[in-house]
């Protein structure tokens, strides 16, 4: 995702943050700096030359500061983050250069009225790298890179950016209890301690806030704290003792099982935009409506995901699924995000498309395109090949085809999990490709997806007809 200073194909993610300071103004004497950091403490440098230096210079600033290894110089990246947009640097960015230009950014992938984007104001933070891999974090032995992941970690849990099942947030709150207040509290010390910081500390906040509406939430929060509080104690018994009888409760042992449970989220390090999607047509008047929603986007595949109910609407590896990006037409439309993947009606075999309504699709397509370029050079790497592929190793269409099909369908049955798909819930485009030509929608990709694939193809890139375009 190379270019000039002045383009953005980053990584945007929808986190709500606390108000903070802005970039320093002064390019060549030395100014005060806050780099912040997930937990919302910051680092305070004092830097020369701060209007000509970019994220990789100050990069090394950052973690002589925090005593960051040498060895985890890819772990971290900067980002302009605000209520309005969240931007992941590239190493030669010029962050001063590009708080400058934050008001061009926010009316170029943002729908926010003019008010908001003179008034808002970016803060730079130190925050996980949306290429570094879950296999490599795995092997960092470092417990203050640790903790900075576990930090952002926890916070994308509590804030609910990564949804997770009831039993996942317990086990994960009762994590941060051990990591937190120690393994060595009885109780009463450590209800006590939960009481004091919160059970919105510990567990997301629609888990620990609880649902329903106004007489059920004065008839029953009370009671639903309490007995939150007591499973989360339960919880914390069940750590503890697992620390105990295993290998260690030294933190960073309990650090390394929080990270590894987040790692079973598929979303685990995604960068996130805001989107819309149509509604299914409801009534008698068959009035549909948009959703707003979450798209995470990281080197495994893209996941659609419902704002308000804090859940999956679609997750799709990127062997799974071909996209494109349409640019607005007409006055009043908007850019959007076509993704493609396989599905049934009725029992038969059809293509599906998405359409994920945003100003931010250009950024959403070209991480995708970059994601997908990084996976097909590790396995290229991987297999000693330059992506040929042998005829021995070339599958046939019908068996892929089956094969595949037969295995999505396994995954879109368990929809008692809020990891899982839920395709019926979506308002999709579904067509068969008969042979006919298909007009692609504008404008074109220099490559199509399929192209740049080791395997042929087991069904075709995004394609639509004139009436299906007009939705």
């Amino acid at each position: 995702m190379e270019g000039d200073d002045g383009d953005f194909p980053l990584d945007p993610s929808e986190h709500s943050h606390s108000q903070r300071g802005s970039v320093a103004s002064s390019v060549t004497r030395a100014q005060d700096l806050l780099v912040y950091l997930a937990s919302d403490s910051a680092v305070h440098l004092t830097l020369e030359g701060l209007g000509c230096m970019n994220a990789q210079e100050l990069g090394r600033n950052v973690r002589e500061a925090l005593n960051i290894p040498n060895s985890a110089v890819d772990v971290f990246a900067f980002w302009f983050c605000s209520p309005l947009l969240d931007l992941q640097l590239k190493p030669k960015h010029l962050p001063y250069k590009l708080c400058r230009q934050w008001q061009d950014l926010l009316y170029r992938f943002t729908e926010a009225p003019a008010e908001d984007i003179s008034q808002d104001e970016p803060c730079l933070l130190f925050k996980r790298n949306v290429f570094y891999s879950r296999s490599k974090e795995l092997q960092i032995e470092d417990e203050g890179v640790l903790r900075l992941l576990y930090d952002e970690a926890k916070m994308n849990i509590l804030e609910g950016h990564y949804p997770c099942d009831p039993e996942d947030w317990l086990r994960l709150g009762a994590l941060s209890c051990a990591i937190e207040l120690g393994t060595g509290l009885d109780d009463q010390a450590l209800t006590a301690a939960i009481r004091e910081k919160k059970l919105s500390s510990f567990l997301p906040a629609h888990a620990a806030l609880g649902g329903g509406g106004f007489l059920s939430t004065l008839r029953g929060r009370g009671g639903r704290n309490a007995e939150m509080e007591q499973n989360l104690i339960k919880e914390y018994r069940s750590v503890c003792s697992s620390a105990a009888t295993g290998s260690s409760q030294e933190p960073i042992a309990l650090l390394r099982q929080y990270l590894r449970s987040c790692h079973t989220l598929p979303y685990y390090g995604c960068a996130f935009f805001m989107g819309e999607i149509d509604k299914p047509a409801q009534g008698l008047l068959h009035r549909g409506g948009h959703k707003a929603v979450s798209v995470g986007i990281s080197l495994e595949g893209v996941y659609v995901m419902d704002v308000k109910e804090k859940h999956v609407l679609l997750g799709l590896k990127f062997s799974e699924l071909s996209w494109d990006h349409s640019y607005p037409e007409t006055e009043g439309d908007t850019h959007i995000l076509w993704l493609e993947f396989d599905g049934e009606e009725a029992g038969v075999p059809v293509n599906k498309l998405l359409k994920i309504y945003s100003k931010q699709a250009e950024l959403m397509s070209g991480l995708i395109e970059f994601c997908v370029e990084l996976h097909s050079v590790g396995e290229s790497a991987a297999t000693g090949t330059d992506g040929e592929v042998t005829p021995s190793q070339e599958p046939t269409g019908r068996e892929t085809n089956a094969k595949t099909r037969e295995r999505r369908q396994g995954k879109l049955r368990r929809q008692s999990s809020v990891v899982c798909s839920r395709v019926h819930s979506l308002n999709t485009i579904s067509y068969v490709d008969d042979g006919k030509e298909i007009k692609r929608l504008k404008p074109k990709r220099a490559a199509s997806f399929f192209t740049r694939q080791a395997q042929p193809p087991t069904y075709s890139a995004v394609q639509v007809t004139e009436s299906l375009e007009q939705g």
